[in-house]
């Protein structure tokens, strides 16, 4: 590990790579990786790494942007306190925030923003590039939300989360591989119908998801059993999604890393269905 950080260093100082690209680089790799063991024991060495590239180039939106991801992750996947969680997805959140506001000016301080402004600015916003912005801004803040479930002016702002992703999904649909329509679904599918759920809707976004990625996204199986089949008692939907992410190769560049933290849950939730329906 330490000779890894001796490579960066020299590369950064004495070649003069390119800075942006390098932790895109570094989170290719880690997202690329099948082992969950080894990226959970190493990750926290390129947390800090990044935590020095940010402190050295903050105006550079693809540093403050592959942070915000890979904290955001190491909360999720990694972290088991709920007390870290919190403070990892709050890092996140800034870090979105940050890189949001320098690509895109109408998104800076979206917190301060009512649900109408922020939907009167969101309305401005028509490129497809800016998708990436939101996607992240919206997928951070929507963890950020779910760590702090008991603080009720976080969860106020869930109908931000979704603007914010809407707008995303509407400029480009494929991109991050269906994961802004996942996002979507979740919400849809928080509430049964009858306290105001769209379980409906939460499926189209659930199938959209999964054509969006070609299947290769399993996540999305995972999260469309857990959430939608649960909540409507479809035990016949739910064990089939289970078992097709269990039976999948996990190996999909990018989506290597979670798909297998996908197939982890898949497995635990097949089995503790056995008892749910």
């Amino acid at each position: 590990m330490l000779r890894i950080l001796v490579s960066i260093a020299a590369c950064l100082v004495v070649t003069g790579c390119a800075t942006t690209r390098l932790p895109g680089n570094i989170a290719d790799g880690i997202l690329s990786n099948t082992d969950l063991e080894v990226v959970g024991d190493g990750l926290p060495t390129y947390l800090i790494t990044l935590d020095g590239l940010v402190n050295t180039y903050p105006r550079r939106v693809g540093i403050l942007a592959t942070a915000a991801e890979l904290n955001s992750a190491y909360a999720g996947v990694f972290v088991e306190s709920p007390e870290r969680q919190r403070h990892f997805t709050a890092k996140a959140l800034d870090l979105s925030m940050r890189a949001a506001c320098r690509d895109i000016r109408a998104l800076c301080n979206p917190r301060q923003q009512t649900v109408i402004e922020l939907e009167e600015n969101l309305a401005n916003i028509n490129r497809t590039r800016h998708a990436e912005s939101l996607y992240l801004l919206g997928s951070t803040w929507a963890s950020y939300i779910q760590t702090h479930s008991d603080d009720w002016n976080a969860v106020a702002e869930l109908a931000k989360v979704q603007r914010i992703l809407e707008r995303q999904v509407l400029l480009d649909p494929s991109y991050s591989n269906g994961m802004g329509q996942l996002y979507l679904g979740v919400l849809a599918s928080l509430l049964p119908p009858a306290l105001g759920g769209q379980p409906e809707i939460a499926r189209t976004y659930f199938e959209s998801a999964i054509e969006q990625s070609e299947g290769r996204n399993l996540i999305v199986k995972v999260y469309y059993a857990q959430q939608y089949a649960r909540l409507l008692f479809d035990q016949e939907l739910h064990d089939r999604l289970l078992k097709e992410v269990l039976a999948a190769d996990p190996r999909a560049g990018t989506l290597t890393l979670q798909n297998t933290y996908a197939q982890q849950l898949a497995a635990e939730l097949l089995e503790s269905g056995q008892y749910y329906f």
